[in-house]
């Protein structure tokens, strides 16, 4: 019971969203600077040598402070910015701080100085080079001018001598830290670009291992993985019928010989755009080779399956491809026929191509259909089912 109440109240206080959980963390722990700040106070208190009216107007800005980062994160108002950690913003807010402390400490004012360096190091992995030099010229100004303050308005526990040795090391330290925050950020953006870079490449080489540079449809190869997807799952579940059809570019050689290999291409690219803009989303149409494309029709028999190749048909002819003053219908021929469960892949892809070539013979620009050799053992198809789904995608 412990547990999911637990999570509960921390979803409560940290939101669910995992960055900014995180932001808020960061935010909340960087507060043990200040809980030192306070602890050193109360000591100094104790000691007499500071009011206990000083430690609670310091205690209570600090838990003001701390209120209005953690409102800003959780309340999602920090989202408008470019940096969502706010960390430049949080860092010169705790810097004011660590100096307002060092000026109301009395004798033990150096040992607040340590903390300078503390709150900068909370920054060195977030801030970016500017921001961090920004911080740093802030934290040797603001503290030079309250060492300079300090010096006038109470010099027994602010000697000049001491504090130009304590300038001098904020002056030498402060901005260290700052260039090395500066280098750290230099190294990040450069492995963000490297890493930007890499998943770029990985996202190209992906495409180009299953995609057909030219036409933009799968490759031959990825065809492959599809097509033996199909056949698995048809045959563990007896269901899910589909038909393979190849489909040949009529007279392509002539275009490539009269207009150049160029427009040839242009007729590729258009084929596949609007065979591809004819098909249901389920189908797979691939580039197989030159100018031959093989159509993966799922879950339909070949009579249906046509109507899908009749669609390509259609759109094709209502949109011949148009380059500059030239005009070029573009057909084709295809070879249908269905799967038949059990039956080696390569088997029906050939008893397609047989069909095209019946095609090609009978006068080009129309399909013929191969009938499957086990027909009789094929799985029952609902064929109501099937033709309601061509028709919607045909609509």
């Amino acid at each position: 019971m412990r547990t999911p109440t637990l999570r509960r109240l921390a979803d409560v206080v940290f939101t669910t969203d995992a960055k900014q959980r995180l932001r808020i963390t960061r935010s909340l722990l960087a507060t043990s600077v200040y809980v030192i700040c306070v602890a050193l106070m109360g000591y100094a208190c104790w000691a007499g040598f500071m009011d206990i009216g000083d430690v609670q107007v310091f205690t209570v800005l600090i838990v003001i402070n701390a209120l209005v980062w953690y409102a800003a994160l959780r309340s999602g108002f920090n989202l408008r910015f470019e940096d969502p950690a706010l960390t430049l913003p949080q860092i010169l807010a705790s810097l004011t701080l660590i100096v307002g402390a060092y000026s109301i400490t009395g004798p033990i004012h150096g040992s607040t100085m340590m903390l300078l360096t503390l709150v900068m190091v909370f920054g060195i992995f977030n801030l970016k080079a500017r921001a961090s030099k920004i911080a740093a010229a802030y934290t040797v100004t603001l503290m030079g001018l309250a060492m300079v303050y300090k010096m006038r308005t109470d010099p027994v526990y602010y000697p000049l001598k001491l504090e130009v040795a304590h300038f001098v090391l904020t002056a030498s330290i402060v901005p260290t830290i700052s260039m090395l925050a500066a280098q750290l950020s230099s190294l990040r953006a450069k492995l963000q670009a490297q890493k930007d870079e890499l998943a770029q490449a990985v996202t190209r080489i992906q495409i180009l291992a299953t995609r057909d540079e030219l036409t933009g449809l799968c490759n031959r190869r990825h065809m492959r993985d599809v097509l033996n997807q199909h056949q698995q799952r048809l045959g563990r579940s007896g269901f899910h019928p589909f038909c393979l059809a190849i489909l040949d570019l009529d007279h392509f050689k002539r275009v490539n010989d009269t207009h150049g290999h160029g427009v040839g291409d242009e007729v590729l690219r258009h084929f596949a755009e609007q065979a591809h803009a004819a098909l249901r989303e389920v189908d797979v149409l691939a580039r197989w080779g030159g100018e031959e494309f093989l159509l993966l029709l799922v879950n339909t028999t070949p009579d249906l399956a046509q109507l899908g190749i009749e669609r390509i048909r259609d759109k094709l002819s209502k949109s011949p491809l148009v380059l500059d003053q030239l005009i070029l219908p573009v057909t084709f021929s295809a070879g249908l026929t269905g799967y038949s469960n059990g039956e080696p892949l390569d088997t029906c892809i050939e008893r397609a191509d047989r069909a095209l070539y019946e095609a090609k013979k009978n006068g080009r620009n129309r399909t013929e259909i191969a009938v499957e050799q086990a027909h009789l053992h094929a799985p029952p198809v609902d064929a109501t089912a099937t033709a309601a789904a061509h028709d919607q995608s045909a609509a």
